[in-house]
C-alpha cells in the first residue's frame, strides 16, 4: 500500500510520501550505527533527563499530536489526547526506574568478584501498528533508549505523519542524531532492513502474518525479535460479578479504539444464570453509543482505519451469520463517507464461522453462554491466541482457577484489560513472544553479560562435576 495519509472519517487522500530508497536508507542505517558508538556510552542521568524532556513535550502538545492521530487513523478525539498523555507517563517512569532496574547484579561465586552486566545491544528495528500510533512506538522506544540502544521506526504506511511528528520530538528533547530515527519505506523493504548487519534486532506489533514474516527474516540471520501480535481476548462473568460494573466495563473493553486494539474484549463469555441480563443490558449499552465525526469529543465510536479492515470485517460479520450466528444488533457498515462500521452484537455463534476462529478487528461483540467454570476455561483457551483476558467474579476459588488455567499473558480480574508501563505485556500462542513495559520489557533488547574477576596472579574456574 502507499505511504498516504487518508483520512477514515471522509476516505480523502491528504499527503503522499515517496519511500526512502538506496542511499537515502543506507544513509539512515550508517547513521544508527554511528550513533549507537557514542550514545550508549551516555549516562543514564543523561539519557533520563532528554526522556523527561519527551514527556514534557507531549504534554505540552497533546491536543495536536492527538488531532493528528485523528486524522490519519481514525480514533476517537478524546482517546486520542489519552494515548499522547500515557506515551507521556510511560516516558516518565523509564526515565526514573531505568537505571535502577539495569544496574549490575552481583552473584557470589567462586571469583574474587562475579556479577551480571546488562549491555545494549545496538539499532533496533521496530515495525509498528497504526491502531495506537504514538503509544505503541513510545512503549517500545522509551524502555530501549533508556537501555542505550538506538531505533529505527518502520511506522504502519497509514500513519506516516505521525511516524515523522515522533522523530521530530526525540529531536527536539535533544537526543543525539541517529538515536530515533522514522523510515518511510514500505513492508516489501522491511526484509531487506532485517538483514541488514547493522540492526541487531527487531521488535513487531502487528498481525499474525506480519509477525511470520519479520520473525522468519530475523531467523535467517539470527536476530533477537519480540512479537506482540493479535488477540481474541475472552472476557467471563460469572454469577458472583457485580453485574453493572461488568456491563459498563464490557462495553468500553469492546469499543475501545472503536474495537481496533489486540487487547479488546472480543469474547464475551457469560455464565447461564446472568446471560439474559448481561446481553440485554449489553445490547442496549451498544446501541447508545455515539457513532460520529471523530474530531468531537463527545464521540464513542469513529470510523475504522481503513476501507480494507471495513471490508474484511463486514465480511466476517456476514459469513457468522450466514453459518447461524444471531445477530441482536448492528451488523452493516453504516452509509455515510468514510470507514464506520455501527456497533455490533453476535450471539449463538457457531464454531465453524470468522466469529469464533478469528479476530475481529471493529465494535462487534460475540456473546457465548457457559454452564459451568469447567465450560467457560476451555471456551476461553479454545483459541490460538493467547493475549489478555478479563475475569469477573467474587468467588476466590474461581479467581484462583482462572488465574492458574487461562493461557494468556495477562489476566485482568474484575478489571478492563490495560498495558501498563510498571507491568510486562505480551502474549503466549499465536499471539507472540517476549515481552514490552515493565522490567521484562527494559531486559529485552540487551546483551546479558555475565563478568568474573578474580584477583591476583589468576586461577580457574570451578571445573564441571
Amino acid at each position: 500500500m502507499p505511504i498516504a495519509t487518508v483520512n477514515p472519517a471522509t476516505g480523502e487522500t491528504l499527503q503522499v510520501f515517496e519511500p526512502l530508497r538506496g542511499e537515502q536508507l543506507d544513509e539512515k542505517l550508517q547513521r544508527a550505527a554511528d550513533g549507537f558508538r557514542s550514545y550508549r556510552r551516555t549516562l543514564f542521568a543523561e539519557r533520563a533527563l532528554k526522556l523527561l524532556a519527551v514527556a514534557e513535550i507531549l504534554e505540552a502538545e497533546k491536543r495536536q499530536f492527538g488531532s493528528l492521530i485523528t486524522t490519519e487513523m481514525g480514533k476517537p478525539l478524546k482517546a486520542a489526547f489519552e494515548e499522547v498523555a500515557k506515551c507521556a507517563w510511560g516516558c516518565r517512569h523509564y526515565a526514573e526506574n531505568a537505571e535502577r532496574l539495569l544496574a549490575d547484579e552481583v552473584v557470589e561465586t567462586n571469583a574474587a568478584r562475579s556479577y551480571i552486566r546488562l549491555e545494549p545491544l545496538g539499532p533496533v528495528l521496530a515495525v509498528m501498528p497504526w491502531n495506537f500510533p504514538f503509544w505503541q512506538v513510545f512503549r517500545f522506544a522509551a524502555p530501549a533508549l533508556m537501555a542505550g540502544n538506538v531505533a529505527l521506526l518502520k511506522h504502519a504506511s497509514n500513519v506516516p505523519q505521525c511516524a515523522l511528528a515522533i522523530e521530530t520530538i526525540f529531536r527536539r528533547a535533544g537526543f543525539p542524531d541517529g538515536v530515533f530515527q522514522t523510515l518511510l519505506i514500505g513492508a516489501d523493504q522491511v526484509p531487506s532492513v532485517v538483514a541488514d548487519a547493522r540492526v541487531q534486532a527487531v521488535t513487531l506489533t502487528g498481525s499474525e502474518a506480519a509477525g511470520r514474516e519479520v520473525a522468519s527474516a530475523a531467523g535467517k540471520q539470527i536476530k533477537k525479535t519480540v512479537l506482540e501480535l493479535g488477540g481474541s481476548d475472552p472476557f467471563i462473568v460469572m454469577p458472583s460479578a457485580d453485574l453493572d460494573v461488568a456491563v459498563r466495563s464490557a462495553i468500553r473493553a469492546r469499543t475501545v479504539n472503536s474495537g481496533q486494539s489486540c487487547i479488546a474484549a472480543k469474547r464475551f463469555i457469560l455464565a447461564d444464570e446472568i446471560a439474559a441480563e448481561f446481553e440485554r443490558r449489553f445490547v442496549q449499552g451498544m446501541e447508545a453509543l455515539r457513532v460520529g465525526d471523530p474530531m468531537e469529543e463527545t464521540t464513542a465510536i469513529g470510523p475504522l482505519a481503513m476501507e480494507s479492515i471495513l471490508t474484511r470485517l463486514d465480511t466476517q460479520v456476514r459469513e457468522t451469520v450466514a453459518a447461524g450466528a444471531r445477530l441482536l444488533t448492528g451488523g452493516k457498515r453504516l452509509d455515510r463517507p468514510g470507514y464506520y462500521y455501527a456497533p455490533t452484537v453476535l450471539t449463538e455463534i457457531p464454531r465453524n464461522s470468522p466469529a469464533y476462529r478469528e479476530e475481529l478487528f471493529g465494535p462487534v461483540a460475540s456473546l457465548f453462554r457457559v454452564r459451568t467454570i469447567d465450560e467457560a476455561i476451555a471456551l476461553a483457551n479454545d483459541t490460538t491466541f493467547g493475549l489478555a483476558s478479563s475475569v469477573w467474579t467474587q468467588d476466590g476459588v474461581e479467581r484462583e482457577r482462572f488465574i492458574d488455567e487461562l493461557e494468556a499473558g495477562l489476566v485482568f480480574v474484575n478489571g478492563m484489560v490495560a498495558s501498563d508501563p510498571r507491568l510486562p505485556f505480551g502474549g503466549v500462542k499465536r499471539s507472540g513472544y517476549g515481552r514490552e513495559l515493565g522490567v521484562y520489557g527494559l531486559r529485552e533488547f540487551v546483551n546479558v553479560k555475565t563478568v568474573w574477576i578474580q584477583d591476583g596472579p589468576g586461577g580457574e574456574g570451578r571445573p564441571v562435576e
